[in-house]
């Protein structure tokens, strides 16, 4: 059998409600030489009964169907099950604009330096009307990728990316210890080893409702991220990363002992606090202890003080008043 150009890697856990529509944008490209890998990860909704309508439907569907393992269990899979060399990410509630493969593999054919092109997104709700966003859109340029990387910018949107298949098998692929931002821990390695940027254009519609990860698991999503930073840290400087053989991350007052100086735990607890300001998930649950750590470590700064009245209209005056006191004290 002929290869085809693209591989779509697409995991499923009981993604039953955005699930037919983002199957329906992918379909909808206007670049035909794919294979479309849906995974589905031991859902117990009708997730399974979807993809296989959509299989019946088109024969580019390619159906893989086991137990729960866990998304980057399943994100790896779908790396060694890929006939292509191009593989593009989807999430099972997005949805793709029609141009959007064409667009990004042509500009892999023009620039072979670059390994991962990602795009611009429209950010909508769960039912699909425009949702607010204040956030910074994503570098355009390798070397903005980079400075973002540094200062904490956006870097990619998971699914809107197409990667070429060699280049994340060089670097190990998705890493177990970074549950909840596989991804950007993934984007971090593989910068040291090839070009990375963004189309400018919003070829990917970015869902946001509650029950997505990002809410859910806001706390253990941002503690990944900035040991990722420091990892990185540590290879740009020539230095061995200490995360490379986890299969999870300590906890965070181990990090000294792995990263064998002082001051990181601190360090690392400051970049996942600011993170966790605007979130009410976080600073609802076990993110607000962690804030009130970040300032007796001696954090200060406006923000902390506007995050009094945010909890105010979070709906926790009481955590408001104990945040506001802490901040007094310091």
């Amino acid at each position: 059998m002929t290869s085809p150009t693209l591989s779509v890697a697409m995991s499923v856990y009981n993604g039953e409600r955005f699930l037919e529509s983002a199957i329906a944008s992918v379909l909808a490209q206007t670049f035909t030489d794919y294979e479309f890998l849906i995974l589905d990860d031991g859902s117990t909704d009708s997730s399974r009964a979807i993809i296989a309508a959509a299989a019946a439907r088109d024969s580019r569907i390619r159906p893989i169907v086991r137990e729960n393992r866990g998304l980057v269990v399943s994100l790896n899979e779908l790396l060694v099950e890929a006939r292509a060399p191009l593989i593009a990410r989807m999430d099972a509630d997005d949805l793709c604009k029609p141009e959007r493969f064409a667009k990004q593999i042509a500009f892999l054919a023009a620039y072979p330096d670059h390994g991962v092109i990602g795009s611009y997104t429209r950010d909508i709700d769960e039912n699909g009307a425009a949702y607010h966003n204040s956030g910074d859109d994503h570098p355009v340029t390798h070397d903005a990728f980079l400075h973002n990387i540094v200062h904490g910018g956006p870097l990619l949107a998971h699914p809107s990316v197409i990667y070429r298949r060699d280049v994340v098998l060089s670097v190990g692929g998705y890493h177990a210890a970074f549950r909840h931002c596989e991804d950007y821990d993934l984007w971090l390695r593989v910068a040291h080893h090839t070009k990375i940027a963004n189309l400018p254009e919003r070829l990917l519609d970015y869902r946001h409702y509650a029950g997505q990860v990002s809410n859910r698991h806001a706390v253990e999503q941002q503690t990944g991220a900035a040991i990722a930073r420091m990892a990185y840290m540590e290879r740009l400087a020539g230095r061995p990363d200490p995360t490379a053989e986890l299969d999870s991350l300590p906890p965070l007052g181990q990090l000294d002992a792995l990263f064998g100086r002082d001051g990181v735990t601190r360090e690392v607890r400051g970049a996942i606090a600011r993170s966790l300001v605007y979130s009410p998930f976080a600073l609802r649950g076990t993110g607000f202890e962690l804030l009130l750590q970040h300032i007796e470590d001696g954090g200060r700064g406006r923000d902390l003080w506007l995050t009094v009245p945010r909890l105010v209209r979070f709906g926790e005056p009481r955590r408001a008043a104990r945040l506001a006191a802490a901040l007094a004290r310091a």
